[in-house]
């Protein structure tokens, strides 16, 4: 087996293997490391031997590398006993490797890794690493950070984690419950960063955005009962059906009034509009109204066949629950292709005077278009020649100077 069938074993895998080594080491940090290592091997002795069964393979070795680190360790000698002698132990250990098993393990690992004492930028990498199985040069390329950033993260993560006491198991329901929202922000920027990379010069980041899907398919097997789980995964899916289409063979930019909609992902469509119907069944949360805007994109034969009137109320609704100026400017464009560009023009304006979006390229982008809509050209370009200064996206950027340019 080459180093593609080791890494795609690793990504199947790694969640479990961690999440187990995990439950019976009592150490997080310890537990990645021996998965590491027993990668490491594998990149060497796979390709002389394929073995027969690679994901007991993977956790086997690994386990005997966390028994060697933990003898290692003089104060924990209990511990290695009980790993190294106790059959017990080691036979539910194995029992991990069945392809099949979904367990609470995999969940707890999750909410390990976003737990609330790490910050914003460590959830995401720590989350990647562990759960997702991305090495630290892959999660660097998504983010366009060097690779000691993130690896200095992971570092920090696990250190946090050791400092703070957190037991690797499955918060209580309630507590579970109030957790589960952080779990869902971090699958949320890792899947946005993917579907419009922050900058560089790629709009779409699909291996990230797709990595993102497979949490958060895992998480709703796990979490069946939370509707913004279904909520966030119909989201990701309904989003990520139009990515065939968003982009041309040289990787520029195509706007959604210009894209071939034949080449959307349909599956993904029906993935998404069933995710979204169990996300319904208690009502729509923040994930859950977004995921219906894109069912409303998703449903329509074109840009004016699309139902603008229903997308404006359920930014309404989301605006309600889940207050930001982001939201306000997605009404905005949203009022614009329902009611006219000088309606849209008057909210834009007024989230301007707020201050709130500064520094931003989406305001005088959406700002821009509204004044090219309504024949002010010369302010039009000016506001696209901003929004082309501020873009870091080197794909939008090209985009804005272009519409700009047209105006001349």
């Amino acid at each position: 087996m080459d180093a593609a069938g080791v890494e795609a074993v690793w990504r199947i895998e790694s969640a479990r293997i961690v999440a187990a080594l995990t439950r019976f080491t009592g150490d997080f940090g310890l537990a990645e490391d021996a998965a590491q290592e027993a990668v490491a091997e594998a990149l060497v002795s796979w390709p002389l031997a394929s073995p027969a069964n690679p994901a007991g393979w993977l956790m086997a070795t690994a386990r005997r590398r966390a028994v060697d680190a933990i003898r290692r360790r003089t104060t924990l000698q209990d511990r290695y006993a009980l790993l190294a002698a106790d059959p017990a132990v080691g036979s539910a250990v194995d029992e991990e490797v069945d392809p099949d098993r979904i367990d609470d393990d995999v969940l707890a690992l999750m909410f390990v890794s976003c737990h609330p004492v790490l910050s914003p930028e460590v959830r995401v990498a720590l989350t990647l690493r562990v759960v997702g199985g991305l090495s630290s040069a892959e999660i660097a390329r998504a983010f366009l950070v060097p690779v000691p950033t993130v690896q200095a993260r992971i570092t920090r993560g696990k250190k946090t984690i050791a400092a703070a006491g957190v037991p690797f198991e499955l918060p209580a329901a309630g507590e579970r419950r109030e957790r589960l929202g952080g779990v869902l922000s971090v699958l949320y920027v890792i899947f946005t960063e993917g579907s419009t990379a922050t900058s560089g010069d790629r709009l779409l980041r699909p291996e990230v955005a797709y990595e993102a899907i497979r949490l958060a398919r895992t998480l709703a097997a796990l979490q069946p009962d939370e509707p913004e789980v279904h909520g966030l995964l119909a989201l990701f899916e309904l989003t990520a059906a139009r990515f065939p289409a968003r982009t041309a063979p040289d990787g520029s930019p195509v706007l959604l009034e210009d894209q071939d909609r034949r080449r959307w992902d349909f599956a993904a469509i029906r993935r998404g509009s069933a995710a979204l119907a169990r996300a319904s069944t208690r009502g729509l949360g923040p994930y859950g109204l977004q995921a219906a805007i894109a069912a409303a994109h998703a449903s329509a034969s074109s840009v004016e066949a699309t139902d603008w009137d229903r997308i404006v109320v359920l930014y309404g609704a989301l605006g309600r629950v889940a207050p930001s100026p982001v939201v306000e400017l997605n009404r905005a464009v949203a009022v614009a292709m329902a009611s006219g560009p000088a309606q849209a023009l008057a909210i834009v304006d007024e989230l301007i005077a707020s201050d709130e979006l500064a520094g931003s390229h989406l305001v005088p982008t959406v700002r821009g278009e509204l004044l090219t809509r309504l024949g002010r050209r010369p302010e039009a370009r000016a506001e696209l020649e901003l929004a082309a200064r501020l873009c870091p996206n080197q794909r939008e950027r090209s985009v804005l100077l272009r519409k700009a340019a047209e105006l001349s």
